[in-house]
């Protein structure tokens, strides 16, 4: 089972990033930054890790992307 961070069983609060580090996002697949307000991009957790494709990365790969396959077959 999967606890939450608030949960009892936790070894104290999560750290939090600063506000430049939560700023960065980086497409996975190109290496495009995103600038501005967090941008609306498509979201993949492969490997228990978190990743981000930028616009145009998801449009060129959507079919691999609703068929589940990890970036690394694309």
């Amino acid at each position: 089972m999967t606890s939450l961070p608030e949960d009892s069983d936790s070894t104290g609060p999560v750290p939090k990033p600063d506000a430049d580090e939560a700023e960065k996002i980086v497409c996975a697949h190109c290496g495009t930054t995103a600038t501005g307000p967090r941008p609306t991009w498509t979201c993949s957790v492969e490997n228990g890790t978190r990743r981000y494709f930028c616009d145009d990365c998801a449009r060129s790969n959507l079919r691999a992307i609703e068929g589940r396959l990890d970036s690394a077959w694309w």
